[in-house]
């Protein structure tokens, strides 16, 4: 059974549950977290935290086979908290979430044969099939979907499956070919280097999604390269250079005739714990740099350093998409550019959408809950 104890120096309870896992829960955290304080049907949190006075104290607390009750020293109504939530909710660890998969790093040795596939239709039809697709996409950053229907639809019927689409300024879905008067690389038949898309917006898109719809011409071979991994090379191999990149941020630009869209961004962006969530590389809109002169030396050696190391074929995966295949990538940690191709050779046709990460964690823990919850939502 499980113990409490009330221990007024740190102004914790402590308890030691029946797993023998031991873990202190401050009143103040429990007051705050109080079941009774959570709107019942949306779960929003209504306390009011500065009714909650700092010192709050508990001065008693009840344990029954499945609950924990507490009295509180302002004469508050009672507390009553189920036990498996208290040993899920500890603080001081992060609790579970079904849409941490973790991540695989990879160079040239995975090679177009080692990237993830699945079929359209199972995606389409089986939750588990999805389930499985979404992680694996995650852990390795991208994958291709085959067998995907001759239209413009079919990408975008696979993409809802996760959740809404991103408009951008070039809109809800844009089409990657050449033609007349091109206002982005991308539609042009020249070779682009490694890049992540839109840096330039306040928030790149996440998830991108190609569908080929033809690609006959000669050339338009697709380049991939994981930039988690480049980037945890740099930072083994040349610490300045991933210093400078991960702490200094540079202006990043797109303007046409209707837009001018602009913002700052760190080559690589680091989370509280120093792993890296989040590669900006795109030296096509990358705007006037404007450091001090002694920081602009040193840290036009840490983006060369950077953009060489996506040149290397030490990371490079190439492959030629074909006609009904799509290939779905983290815009904001795989990198992708292609081989230049001669358009009087043949027709070449990629129909491309985006959506965001957090839309794409949202759909992971759905499909983990039980079917009945999943129903429900």
């Amino acid at each position: 059974m499980t113990n409490a104890t009330l221990c007024a120096t740190t102004a914790t309870v402590e308890l030691t549950f029946t797993s023998g896992t031991k873990a202190a829960f401050p009143y103040i955290w429990l007051a705050d977290n109080d079941p009774a304080g959570f709107h019942p049907q949306t779960q929003e949190r209504i306390t009011d935290l500065t009714a909650i006075p700092l010192d709050i104290t508990v001065t008693a607390a009840e344990i029954t086979d499945t609950s924990l009750a507490l009295t509180w020293s302002d004469n508050r109504p009672a507390s009553t908290f189920d036990l498996s939530w208290l040993e899920a909710h500890i603080p001081g660890q992060r609790a579970a979430d079904p849409a941490r998969t973790g991540f695989h790093h990879w160079r040239k040795d995975l090679g177009a044969a080692g990237i993830p596939r699945v079929n359209a239709n199972a995606i389409l039809t089986s939750d588990d099939a999805l389930t499985d697709w979404l992680k694996q996409t995650q852990i390795y950053g991208y994958s291709i979907v085959e067998g995907l229907a001759d239209n413009t639809e079919a990408g975008m019927d696979v993409a809802r499956r996760i959740g809404f689409l991103r408009q951008t300024n070039f809109g809800v879905t844009f089409e990657v070919q050449s033609k007349p008067n091109p206002n982005n690389l991308a539609y042009t038949p020249i070779a682009l280097p490694l890049h992540t898309d839109l840096t330039n917006q306040e928030l790149p898109p996440g998830f991108q999604f190609l569908h080929c719809l033809a690609n006959e011409a000669q050339g338009g071979g697709s380049l991939f390269c994981d930039g988690y991994a480049i980037a945890e090379d740099l930072r083994q191999n040349d610490p300045e250079a991933f210093e400078l990149l991960s702490t200094v941020s540079v202006p990043f630009r797109f303007h046409d005739e209707d837009t001018d869209i602009r913002n700052r961004k760190r080559v690589i962006n680091l989370d509280e714990d120093g792993q890296v969530i989040e590669v900006c590389f795109n030296a096509h809109l990358a705007d006037i740099f404007d450091l001090e002169p002694v920081l602009m030396t040193r840290f036009y050696r840490a983006y060369r350093r950077f953009m060489q190391m996506t040149r290397s074929d030490d990371y490079l995966v190439t492959l030629k998409l074909k006609g009904g295949e799509m290939v779905v990538f983290d815009n904001r940690r795989v990198m992708h550019g292609r081989n230049a191709f001669d358009p009087q050779t043949g027709f070449r046709h990629l129909h491309g959408c985006y959506v965001d990460r957090g839309e794409f964690e949202s759909r992971l823990r759905v499909l983990a809950r039980p079917a009945k919850t999943q129903a429900a939502a």
